[in-house]
């Protein structure tokens, strides 16, 4: 037998590990708390590589 066991996340995201069946016997009670199981997306596509913009900054030339 095995404890199976949740991580939550609050909107700060601090992390806790709680177990699965004391997390499902007190789900609403997390929930008012600010505590939710983060969402998992899982990327259909690749990320492609970004490329980074870099801008030059000139000096304006002071005149006399």
């Amino acid at each position: 037998m095995s404890i199976e066991t949740v991580k939550l996340v609050n909107k700060k995201g601090d992390v806790i590990e709680r177990y699965k069946h004391d997390y499902e016997n007190n789900v609403e009670r997390f929930n008012m708390r600010g505590w939710y199981l983060p969402e998992t997306k899982v990327a259909k596509e690749p990320v492609k590589d970004v490329k980074q913009v870099v801008k030059k900054v000139t000096k304006k030339k002071k005149s006399k």
